[in-house]
């Protein structure tokens, strides 16, 4: 027994704590300040004031007759609405994305005010990402010329 060396088994013991111990800091809350919640409208007014300045992900529909565009601004408001009928105000100091509209649905990050805005940093569209054939009679080639230049 006396020529067996402990010193590798101490050191991959050690290790072994240090990594475990790594991981569970990442579990227990290492990570939580970088998290970003995804929320329903109705999800975010249920936290009441919990929720004021948090980084947050917001989901759902672009109410009906509730955009206002100012280009020159570049201000974008609308409301929010998710299947519920749960409501809130979005304001995004940016140009809105190619697809934006009434009806889509979006997702917004940034954080809801005091005021009751949602100051938004970014307003993503959800697309579907279902494909469709072409219907019958169309040409795919020239679909293809379109892809490639849209003035067609």
């Amino acid at each position: 027994m006396a020529g067996i060396k402990r010193g590798p088994r101490k050191g991959l013991i050690i290790a072994t704590v240090v990594i475990l111990g790594g991981f569970a800091y990442l579990l227990t809350g290492g990570i939580s300040s970088n998290l970003v919640y995804f929320l329903t409208p109705g999800e975010l007014l249920a936290q009441g004031d919990d929720v004021y300045g948090d980084p947050v992900r917001l989901g759902g529909l672009v109410a009906a007759n509730s955009v206002e565009w100012n280009a020159q601004a570049l201000d974008l408001r609308f409301t929010m609405e998710d299947e519920d009928g749960k409501q809130v105000r979005v304001h995004a100091a940016k140009a809105p994305p190619a697809m934006f509209r009434e009806g889509i649905g979006v997702v917004v990050e940034g954080r809801y005010t005091a005021a009751g805005i949602f100051e938004s940093t970014n307003v993503m569209v959800k697309h579907s990402n279902e494909y469709r054939a072409p219907e019958e009679g169309h040409d795919p080639k020239q679909i293809m010329r379109t892809l490639q230049d849209p003035s067609r």
